[in-house]
């Protein structure tokens, strides 16, 4: 391979041989060393890849420039981390599938990531040959596994089966990739699968759309069942009727549609829960015997406090706080339009205490559920801010209505007072009892 390699007329060819003439590397042991000979094969694979034009034209200057320097008292560490990935892609493929592979590369940054991806997944390396060969675009092809790297081998090799247009779709949406195996089946298996087709398109084309529409049919879905619910109740008696106010039921609807909306997101969207897949860059390997010792540096991972699950916890709180405090709104604005008198509604008032604390129940009870699940380790990074978050928006919330309920009461016109019974104004005048007034 060298001899075939020195009688190559590129200049880069000849900087890439001139290597090995390197003795201070920091990854690779030297080529005149007794363990020289896989800088040998790392420098013949770039070299032949060069000689053959096989790399595009960014990476073949990054590979030039790299070894000009190194070869002119440079760092030879870049040069040595771009070999490492040839060499480790080399060792996993044959030639013609290698000079394939990195014939679409664009710059060593995708190299890097896509030499850490073969390293790691060497089960699915067909799936990742196929995705780059398929989609030409190796950089979102990396991309795409690094942020995902979990499940992001796994839906490329799905999406393999809808062509060329499938794995580009998938790179540009760089979204987590979902299937419902009882879908598939409702639609192939009943009249639903046309419509299903062309929801699907419709979908594909118009995201948005799609997704308001989606929204506002679970809206109008609890809308309706709240609905249900109020007309199958049995008739109220005449007594109950003065406490009838018209209209207020659909606000109580409006609120069980809205509560419904936010259980079926969190519920049926497979994905909100789950934490980050994103991957770190590849480890590098250095021997301080062999070049100049490195200097140590830190490795300790910076994590964050609020983690995403936190943060959709500490929503789903809000939200649900939120709702409760405006049925308690709707509520007493219920009671205030009732027509009876002012005594009685300050006594519907009183009965209706453990709606209006039924935020500080929720609170505390949201709170001792998180509780519970971080202390079984259900939470793989839990946060104790969600869980006290429960209970501190359930004292919020109660505080501000209790305010508000308190400046609404004032309004109410005050109870009639028992009239005090006088002697003098019961019995007639003595004048008009006749001449036996005095007995």
């Amino acid at each position: 391979m060298l001899d075939y390699l020195r009688a190559s007329q590129r200049p880069a060819v000849s900087e890439i041989l001139e290597c090995r003439t390197l003795t201070n590397t920091v990854i690779f042991s030297a080529s005149g060393s007794a363990s020289g000979q896989a800088l040998d094969a790392a420098l013949s694979i770039a070299a032949l890849l060069l000689a053959e034009d096989k790399l595009t034209r960014a990476l073949s200057n990054a590979v030039f420039a790299a070894a000009s320097a190194a070869n002119r008292g440079g760092s030879s560490q870049p040069l040595e981390e771009l070999l490492l990935d040839l060499l480790s892609l080399g060792q996993r493929f044959n030639w013609t599938q290698l000079s394939v592979f990195v014939g679409q590369v664009p710059d060593t940054q995708t190299l890097r990531l896509l030499g850490n991806i073969a390293r790691k997944s060497e089960e699915k390396l067909a799936v990742l040959f196929s995705a780059v060969q398929l989609s030409g675009n190796p950089a979102g092809v990396a991309h795409y596994v690094m942020t995902y790297s979990q499940t992001g081998l796994k839906d490329l090799g799905a999406s393999l089966r809808f062509g060329a247009g499938g794995v580009s779709e998938l790179l540009k949406r760089g979204q987590l990739l979902y299937s419902s195996s009882l879908r598939q089946r409702t639609s192939q298996n009943t009249p639903l699968g046309a419509f299903s087709n062309f929801a699907v398109d419709y979908a594909w084309r118009m995201p948005l759309m799609a997704l308001v529409a989606k929204w506002c049919l679970y809206l109008v879905a609890g809308f309706l069942l709240a609905a249900a619910l109020h007309f199958g109740r049995p008739p109220v008696s005449r007594l109950e009727t003065p406490l009838q106010v018209r209209g207020f039921h659909f606000a109580r609807e409006i609120l069980f549609a809205l509560g419904f909306l936010v259980v079926i997101l969190f519920l049926s969207e497979p994905f909100l829960a789950q934490e980050s897949q994103k991957a770190e860059f590849a480890f590098r390997l250095r021997l301080p015997t062999v070049g100049s010792v490195a200097t140590a540096e830190s490795t300790g991972a910076h994590t964050s406090i609020m983690n995403q699950f936190s943060l959709l916890t500490l929503l789903l709180f809000f939200v649900l706080q939120a709702l409760i405090y405006i049925a308690c709104l709707v509520k007493l604005a219920e009671i205030r339009r009732q027509n009876v008198p002012a005594r009685l509604r300050l006594k519907l008032l009183e009965n209706e205490d453990h709606l209006f604390d039924s935020g500080l129940y929720l609170g505390f009870l949201g709170t001792i559920i998180s509780l519970i699940l971080v202390s079984l380790g259900l939470f793989k990074q839990p946060s104790l801010m969600a869980a006290y978050s429960s209970t501190s928006f359930g004292i919020i919330f109660v505080s501000i209505f209790t305010a508000h309920a308190r400046h609404g009461t004032t309004d109410l016109p005050s109870p009639p007072q028992n009239p005090t019974f006088s002697v003098t104004q019961a019995l007639p005048s003595p004048s008009n009892l006749g001449p036996n007034a005095n007995s």
